[in-house]
């Protein structure tokens, strides 16, 4: 009988310890080969350095909504595995602390390449127990991490009163009856209780939440349009925002099944990074696209269609908030003339709107400060305590590595709200000396904190 590769999600909520518990699982001697696929969230991938030089082999999904496009980028690099299945026996997906899992759990349900490949054995949620009352106040997504677990492990306990324990194991019971909760201090728990679960039970989940395999889409709109061979132009007005994706599928049928079919396909397109196109440029089909609508005015765009076919367009935003129009030219390239009563828009023979259950946090986002050279460590601990002190309610999470003068090793900067720890991590070795610090977090002052890191700078 063909193996399928098991599969554990590691999530929780920033701060609570996934890349400690990984670390620990990827140190010990438990004789599994573990691919690593790493899910990032900002401009810049921090979380694979701090994972130690182990043996196992670590993938990066790209960052972009991190509810919309991680199910297509997991099947990207899902898909990448397999072509080098000899290296590994089992895969760990840690998600950003930001994320629902249910989209990264529904790629080995939906997508039909990835179900005969893989199974998902468990979903593993860490708990920073010092501060998930106040995350679960704040946060859809942790809670969401909560009610998807197979295993809650209740991380940080011991900066925790027994009684307050207690109390949040019920509460956490309440919101999970079904999974089981394990204490631990600095995610010290048995590789047992992560791996080989085969825990997680689809059933169970659908009664739960019976939506669960009616997938999110990065794109909102879908227009099918009935063509004749010729040329044709795309007409936008001003919308909500300064770019629109869009994915062109030819031939796409009009039923709900060959809909869907083809939206599965554009969540895989959808992961890929967008081509920016101009007003006034060509749309290419089966490609991610980025329209560029930043002037002022209509914009136009062209496409062809060499027969007499239908054309399915993916669109980020309906046709309504950009009052969308499909018009054919002459073969002068110019628009027909009212008078020739070809100036009428091509009406859509089947139009559908997918909805997306997630609502978009806009305050909170991710910075980024990359710099080279050393750090007064003086300077530093005084301005990231001040830092901390003020803004540290609205600063989730902060990571990266920090340069230090005669110190051979990176030292490894993790933060939770208010509380944060600098230690040292791997040798510099020939690598240049430079100093990476990511801040997730809530009205960020961009500006104001890079300028006071730059006076930390020796």
């Amino acid at each position: 009988m063909y193996q399928k590769v098991p599969v554990t999600i590691l999530t929780g909520y920033l701060g609570s310890g996934k890349t400690t518990l990984l670390n620990k699982i990827l140190s010990e001697e438990h004789g599994k080969r573990i691919a690593v696929i790493e899910n990032e969230y900002g401009e810049v991938g921090i979380d694979q350095g701090l994972v130690i030089n182990a043996d196992e082999e670590v993938f990066e999904m790209s960052n972009g909504c991190i509810c919309c496009t991680v199910r297509g980028d997991l099947i990207r690099v899902l898909g990448n595995l397999m072509k080098r299945r000899d290296k590994f026996d089992y895969v760990l997906v840690e998600t950003t602390g930001l994320a629902d899992p249910g989209p990264v759990a529904q790629t080995f349900f939906m997508d039909e390449e990835i179900r005969e490949e893989f199974t998902l054995d468990g979903i593993v949620t860490l708990i920073d127990a010092a501060h998930i009352d106040q995350q679960l106040e704040r946060s859809q997504e942790s809670s969401e991490q909560v009610a998807f677990a197979d295993v809650l492990i209740l991380n940080k306990s011991d900066l925790v009163k027994e009684d307050s324990l207690v109390k949040l194991e019920s509460r956490l019971r309440d919101m999970n009856s079904m999974a089981q909760v394990v204490r631990s201090t600095q995610a010290d728990v048995s590789v047992e209780s992560v791996l080989n679960l085969s825990a997680f039970d689809l059933d169970q989940v659908l009664e739960r939440r019976p939506t669960f395999l009616e997938p999110e889409y990065p794109f909102e709109w879908t227009g099918v349009y009935q063509l004749e061979e010729g040329h044709y132009q795309m007409i936008l007005e001003e919308g909500p925002d300064p770019e629109m994706s869009l994915v062109g599928i030819p031939e796409q049928k009009e039923d709900e099944e060959s809909l869907k079919e083809s939206a599965e396909q554009c969540v895989r397109l959808y992961a890929l990074p967008a081509t920016a196109i101009n007003p006034g440029d060509s749309i290419s089909m089966k490609q991610h696209l980025s329209l560029q609508l930043k002037s002022s005015g209509s914009k136009t765009f062209h496409f062809n269609s060499k027969t007499n076919t239908t054309i399915g367009f993916y669109a980020q935003h309906t046709a309504e908030e950009f009052d969308l129009k499909i018009i054919k030219e002459t073969s002068s390239g110019m628009k027909t003339s009212a008078a020739e009563q070809s100036f009428t828009p091509i009406k859509p023979i089947k139009e559908r709107v997918w909805v997306a259950e997630h609502e978009h946090d806009d305050e909170v986002g991710s910075m980024a400060i990359e710099r080279v050279g050393n750090v007064d460590p003086d300077k530093l601990d005084q301005w990231i305590g001040q830092l901390l002190a003020e803004k540290g309610v609205d600063i989730f999470r902060t990571k990266g590595f920090i340069s230090y003068p005669n110190e051979s090793r990176r030292i490894v900067f993790q933060g939770v709200h208010m509380l944060f720890t600098a230690q040292p991590g791997q040798e510099w070795g020939d690598e240049p000396r430079r100093n990476q610090l990511v801040f997730i977090g809530r009205n960020l002052d961009e500006d104001q904190i890079r300028k006071d890191f730059d006076q930390c700078l020796i």
